[in-house]
């Protein structure tokens, strides 16, 4: 079974390793006895993702890539673990598709006459408020 990324881009199944653990929190006996918690596990640079989204996802600042370059992702959510395993794959799924996107480049413009006023008219009320604290006079 191939998981879809892209329309071009296709993950064979076997490159994720899936681990069920005890999940933690609410729950019950159900909780001490069960392994719902699904984590996934991901290679990025021995999988066979084209080298731009591994570039992409290598820079990115996540907290579920790791150092060595591998996504963990840990669901818990859900009492089943089938339920898990699908949000996992969905998370996975949603990072793997951010990397692809191209940032909307910003333009830089000026603000406007109008908010230039508002905003130090609202410094000048800030500045009267915090006065009348210290008890020293208004400017």
């Amino acid at each position: 079974m191939a998981i879809q990324i892209s329309n071009s881009v296709q993950l064979a199944d076997n490159e994720l390793e899936w681990q069920f653990i005890r999940s933690s929190g609410a729950g019950g006996q159900h909780v001490n006895k069960v392994s719902t918690a699904a984590q996934l596990i991901f290679d990025i640079s021995a999988s066979s993702l084209p080298q731009f989204y591994k570039d992409k996802l290598l820079g990115k600042s996540d907290h579920r890539i790791t150092q060595s370059g591998k996504i963990i992702i840990k669901c818990q959510q859900s009492r089943s673990q089938e339920m898990n395993r699908e949000q996992a794959l969905a998370q996975f799924i949603e990072l793997v598709q951010s990397a692809a996107r191209v940032a909307k480049k910003r333009i830089a413009t000026k603000a406007t006459y109008g908010s230039q006023q508002r905003r130090l008219e609202h410094k000048k009320q800030r500045g009267a408020t915090k006065a009348l604290r210290q008890g020293k006079p208004q400017v």
